[in-house]
């Protein structure tokens, strides 16, 4: 059975189309990251699934229930943590826990859970002296109640320090290893390709890409950049290599050449560029899911913050 299955679902405020005909499957055990520019309809679909909004058309299967129809039941199975959390600065982590507890009626242990983010020790201490990475992963124990199937996370590692940020990819891979589903949206490039098993690119309302990170590379001429230092190089010497059988860009690039192979392997295109000038030094970088996602959406937007 598949954790969540979107189909043709779309989404209209007036004439604005936020969600539009979205087809996707985000199979159960998975670690799913959904990506797209500012206003692209990533919080649009994610209240869908939670019936925070009703959809215009199409469907919202999460967890085998219709989002719409059968929501409480969903809420009831999923953990959220939200991007716009609050928490309240006079109450205590565990007080905070044991409310959760309380609102959806289950009898978890909160030292348990606060143990599971990694914040146990500050249970007895009140909110508002907590950093900002304690809070997020007090808001995460709270969504974590009940031992949910699915998580939403909504920007999961924003405003964290590069320890927080590791702290929270540890949790998060700990979750999944408990059999829960994690789907999150992020803009934070990093950290979606150091815990993701699959990615969904949305750019204006529909999906653009569906794949494993080294799919999405070897599915586009993104996939490695060749740095060459050469003998000569210069503008004339430039467009020569452009011209070059299965060149698909090159540039100069801080004195060295920055070419991108298509259809040809990184050696071949080493040699056909070593026929135009000496080929001096090489080095091959993978593209970051940065770039891949310059490349899907094809427009210089602003990741969302």
């Amino acid at each position: 059975m598949a954790a969540i299955e979107l189909e043709g679902l779309t989404k209209r405020f007036g004439d604005i189309v936020a969600v539009d005909g979205l087809d996707l499957t985000v199979e159960e055990g998975e670690i799913f990251g959904f990506l797209g520019p500012n206003g692209a309809g990533k919080s649009t679909t994610i209240d869908v699934l939670l019936d925070f909004i009703r959809p215009t058309d199409g469907t919202a299967t999460v967890l085998g229930h219709d989002a719409q129809a059968d929501g409480r039941t969903v809420r009831s199975r999923t953990g959220v943590l939200p991007d716009g959390y609050h928490v309240y600065d006079r109450l205590t982590g565990r007080q905070h826990v044991a409310f959760a507890l309380e609102m959806k009626d289950v009898d978890d242990d909160p030292d348990a859970l606060l143990e599971r983010v990694r914040i146990a020790d500050a249970a007895d201490r009140k909110a508002g002296g907590y950093s900002k990475g304690m809070r997020q992963r007090l808001v995460l124990a709270m969504a974590l109640v009940g031992d949910p199937d699915l998580l939403v996370l909504d920007e999961p590692s924003t405003g964290l320090d590069p320890n927080g940020a590791r702290e929270m990819r540890e949790i998060i891979r700990e979750e999944n290893d408990r059999g829960t589903t994690v789907f999150f949206s992020s803009h934070v490039m990093e950290q979606v390709e150091a815990v993701c098993d699959r990615v969904a690119i949305i750019d204006r309302g529909q999906l653009v890409a569906v794949d494993t990170i080294d799919g999405l590379r070897d599915s586009t001429e993104t996939g490695e950049t060749l740095y060459v230092y050469v003998s000569e190089l210069n503008e004339d010497v430039l467009e020569r290599i452009r011209g070059l059988e299965g060149v698909a860009s090159a540039s100069i690039d801080d004195g060295r050449l920055r070419v991108a192979a298509d259809g040809v392997s990184k050696f071949a295109t080493l040699h056909a560029i070593d026929r135009v000038a000496s080929v001096q030094d090489f080095s091959v970088v993978e593209s970051s899911l940065e770039d891949l996602f310059v490349r899907y959406t094809n427009e210089d937007q602003e990741v969302e913050a």
